[in-house]
């Protein structure tokens, strides 16, 4: 038996992608839905990440998709079977934006932005009944009732879609963590993800700043990154480096192959040819076909570069990246850390709090770029209105 949920109304709390979906999934419901949040305007992260080409998911079966998000693959599993990348795709065209897939298997609106698909998206939101309301901060609980600076306010249900702890500007502050934890309630501590490292460049560095650095392995812990980075004055960024953040963050060292696709002995070999009156540097760049860019991070981080051949193609197929940590967390991408799944039941309600539930970035859960963080935070919020739907009509029909 269905019932009625025109009488129920659903506090969203976040403007993301988490919070966003989880009002379509809702007011399709019939649910009276009002969105929450404490920016003067929604989806601002969702918007800066579309800025260099808004990826929205990857063309990739669940099955290698899913391993991408470690440790909580499992627990995300049925989550992401509900909205998995396929579902991603048709929604983002359901609402006029066609999407294509890139080489590396990336799929982006054929806009290349976000501000399109954000629009759309608003608009079916506002055909669906549901109400946005801006600089609202929500400060928590006051028994029942949800407090905000602007005042209080009660709901049936209540979605927590309240983002990590990085980009604070554009509303992840993580303040949300005090209050959570203010329920007796252990939040993961946050850390810096997909982030960009720290290097203090020697001067002879800068000429090379703004370059990309190609066609290399990166190595930390059991973790390898065949991605490009770009060197700056501030370190490296790019996806390259935000693949081996985590590794780096919990204390492996790192190290990149610049010659990743030969040996140590095919190094070595040609390294071991008479270079004649060339300096050193000229037959390594020479003999390797070694662009000066990966030439200068070997004298940078190497120097003086052994003579010996054996020796010099062990450096530079494991060179030591020498750096002073992972940028600040508010820089970061996303974050590592949240609130844990052992207080969500399987719905992603809280257990002390029956009719709240959380989802998004939030949640402790951690991922690479390359869609799997967009897709996860929809998936979750999906998920979340589809446990919060149901718990309106149990709690209707125990009425």
């Amino acid at each position: 038996m269905q019932h009625d949920l025109s009488t129920k109304t659903a506090a969203i709390i976040g403007a993301g992608p988490a919070g966003l979906m989880a009002a379509e999934v809702l007011a399709q419901a019939g649910v009276q839905v009002t969105v929450y949040d404490h920016k003067p305007s929604v989806g601002r992260k969702f918007l800066m990440a579309g800025k260099s080409g808004l990826n929205l998911t990857m063309e990739a079966e669940l099955d290698a998709f899913v391993p991408h998000y470690a440790e909580t693959a499992d627990t995300l599993r049925p989550i992401l079977q509900g909205f998995d990348p396929a579902a991603v795709q048709g929604w983002a065209r359901g609402l006029g934006q066609e999407v294509f897939t890139g080489s590396s298997g990336r799929v982006f609106p054929r806009s290349m932005k976000a501000s399109p698909l954000l629009r759309a998206w608003l608009l079916r939101l506002t055909d669906l009944g549901v109400q946005l309301q801006t600089r609202w901060r929500w400060t928590g609980w006051d028994g029942a009732a949800l407090t905000f600076d602007q005042g209080q306010v009660t709901a049936d249900v209540t979605i927590l879609a309240l983002g990590g702890a990085s980009w604070a500007r554009l509303g992840s502050d993580g303040a949300w963590a005090d209050i959570i934890q203010g329920q007796d309630i252990a939040i993961a501590p946050f850390g810096a993800a997909n982030v960009g490292l720290r290097v203090e460049w020697s001067a002879h560095m800068t000429p090379h700043f703004g370059q990309p650095v190609k066609a290399v392995a990166w190595h930390a812990g059991d973790t390898t990154s065949r991605g490009e980075a770009i060197l700056s004055a501030r370190g490296l960024e790019g996806g390259g480096i935000y693949s081996i953040a985590r590794a780096v963050r919990e204390g492996a060292t790192l190290t990149v192959d610049l010659i990743p696709d030969q040996t140590v002995q095919q190094v070595a070999e040609r390294l071991a040819k008479k270079r004649g009156k060339e300096s050193h540097a000229n037959h390594i760049r020479k003999t390797l076909k070694l662009e000066p860019l990966k030439l200068a991070l070997a004298q940078e981080w190497a120097r003086p570069l052994p003579q010996d051949p054996q020796a010099l193609a062990r450096v530079l197929k494991a060179l030591p990246v020498s750096h002073a940590g992972l940028r600040p967390m508010d820089e970061a991408i996303s974050t590592s850390g949240g609130l844990p799944f052992a207080a969500l039941d399987p719905h992603l309600m809280l257990k002390s709090r029956p009719g709240t539930f959380a989802a998004g970035e939030m949640l402790d859960w951690e991922a690479p770029t390359g869609g799997y963080l967009i897709t996860a935070c929809m998936a979750t919020g999906r998920w979340a209105a589809q446990g919060a739907i149901a718990h309106l009509r149990t709690s209707e029909g125990n009425a």
